[in-house]
């Protein structure tokens, strides 16, 4: 089939490399996020996608909207069979999904009808999912609502961050959407409609989302902490100053610890923090304007006094 890729974030390169890889299709264009600031100097970037796309000389097309009439024209001028999506980043109207014959059919990074939305793989961290996996189905109007095409399974590890295991999903989920373009090409794969039970949503996970609630139990600290690394990253605040906390430690046996929620205990290796439960072990913290650090290292420069507190 000719395919029109779409995708943005450097989470999409392993499909589009597996579709481009291909011997069954064509990669003809590629259609991306706008280029947009990054680092220091703010300058405009173009995305992973779109950088890759130009280095195996691929067409790319960066509309600011998918329902520009001039964007729209120029894939009709394509005439793609089928639009494979990976994390685009932006809605598809319905006069855009009708172009290609086999229409859009996207990478999702969850068992479907579960976690439908932006943020799937943090959401199944945060709610503590043993398994998680990935679909493909094609693009309706609806939420991550269409037909199912494939799916896949992958076991949440009790260490996984959102990183650790979005990363293995993209590079799984490349060839689960590689047989299925091959699929939709030979006719042996039919689409199936997501059951109505069993429907969870997966909004963006925002800043405020990401700040610790030190009186929950520390297995929800630990979620909110590995749901949330890399972006945007778990926080709390510390003599009014937010200190990222990138990751921490379940230490139930400390059972000779007892510390109010938020309490900081340092000793020379080793920084606890008292939780609704037990308390935790922070491991990497980052203060704020400066690197990530080990925990200890932290505690022993700003001197932490008995009885200080996280969000105190």
């Amino acid at each position: 089939m000719r395919l029109v890729f779409a995708g943005t974030p450097e989470v999409a390169l392993p499909a589009l490399d597996a579709l481009i890889a291909s011997d069954r299709h064509e990669v003809v264009a590629v259609v991306t996020r706008p280029d947009a600031p990054a680092g220091r100097g703010r300058r405009l970037v173009a995305s992973p996608v779109a950088q890759r796309a130009e280095e195996a000389g691929i067409e790319v097309l960066k509309p600011a909207r998918p329902r520009d009439e001039d964007f729209q024209a120029r894939l009709r001028e394509i005439a793609p069979d089928c639009c494979p999506v990976v994390a685009y980043g932006a809605l598809l109207p319905k006069s855009a999904l009708e172009i290609p014959a086999h229409g859009w059919v996207n990478l999702h990074f969850s068992l479907l009808p579960a976690w439908r939305g932006a943020a799937p793989v943090q959401h199944a961290v945060l709610a503590g999912d043993e398994v998680t996996g990935a679909s493909t189905f094609r693009i309706e109007e609806g939420l991550d609502s269409g037909p199912v095409y494939g799916v896949l399974t992958e076991e949440v590890r009790a260490t996984d961050t959102s990183g650790d295991l979005l990363t293995r999903l993209a590079f799984a989920g490349a060839g689960l959407l590689a047989a299925t373009m091959d699929g939709i090409e030979d006719g042996t794969l039919q689409a199936v409609p997501q059951p109505a039970e069993g429907i969870t949503l997966a909004p963006k996970i925002e800043v405020e989302d990401a700040k610790i609630d030190w009186s929950a139990p520390a297995l929800r600290v630990d979620r909110v902490v590995r749901g949330c690394a890399p972006a945007p990253g778990a926080w709390t605040l510390f003599r009014g100053e937010r200190l990222k906390v990138m990751s921490v430690a379940l230490v139930p046996d400390r059972t000779d610890l007892e510390l109010a929620p938020g309490e900081i205990a340092a000793t020379k290796k080793a920084v606890f923090v008292g939780t609704g439960s037990h308390p935790v072990q922070l491991q990497w913290v980052q203060p704020q304007g400066k690197k990530p650090m080990a925990a200890a290292d932290w505690a022993r420069g700003v001197r932490i006094e008995a009885g200080e507190r996280l969000d105190g």
